[in-house]
């Protein structure tokens, strides 16, 4: 069995990949022989020194926090959403235990080969799209607006005078009319 251990002294982090249940080996004996050695993390990657420009700028890819809005919460799925086996009928311990880890690893791997290929190309052409939609409503759409509402101030001026003087005194006068009317229910 694997074990992840951390010393609080260290900076290395130890994986241990040799068998527990060897039966040879006796809890008195020192550990087993570490195979693997990887230096952890660090936060340094955090506290790139940039620009300002760079740290106000939204554009920096959340590492650790991939889906911080949770629009992806459907996709949380297990061995256990997708395969099921009632009391009745059962398959072997291993067949389980074999087919839930080729399940996962096979789910994980190919997510990545998948994402390998596609996301590069799917976010180039997001971007590329939005960056087009972007143009055009700041250099098309927002000054055609702009000169419209320019055009037609006069129109906007004529249409507030009308309201004021036509519809605004006929509701005052409807409401002060209508705020003079109660209603009492009784129960019979």
């Amino acid at each position: 069995m694997d074990t992840l251990k951390k010393d609080e002294d260290s900076e290395e982090v130890e994986i241990d990949l040799g068998d527990t249940s060897d039966p040879e080996q006796s809890e008195d004996e020192e550990e087993p022989q570490t195979l693997w050695r990887a230096q952890p993390s660090l936060d340094e990657e955090e506290n790139i020194h940039t620009t300002t420009l760079v740290e106000i700028s939204d554009t920096k890819p959340l590492i650790n926090s991939r889906d911080p809005r949770g629009i992806n919460e459907c996709l949380k799925v297990g061995f256990e959403d997708v395969i099921a086996e009632p009391p009745s009928v059962r398959s072997g311990d291993r067949v389980w235990i074999w087919s839930n880890a080729l399940f996962e690893v096979s789910r994980v791997w190919i997510y990545k080969i998948v994402t390998v290929l596609l996301a590069i190309p799917m976010s180039v052409i997001s971007g590329l799209l939005f960056a087009i939609i972007n143009c055009f409503h700041i250099w098309m759409v927002r000054p055609c607006i702009h000169c419209v509402f320019i055009g037609t101030r006069w129109l906007q001026s004529f249409w507030g005078i009308m309201l004021h003087v036509a519809v605004v005194p006929v509701l005052t006068s409807a409401g002060k009319c209508c705020g003079g009317l109660s209603i009492h229910l009784a129960k019979e």
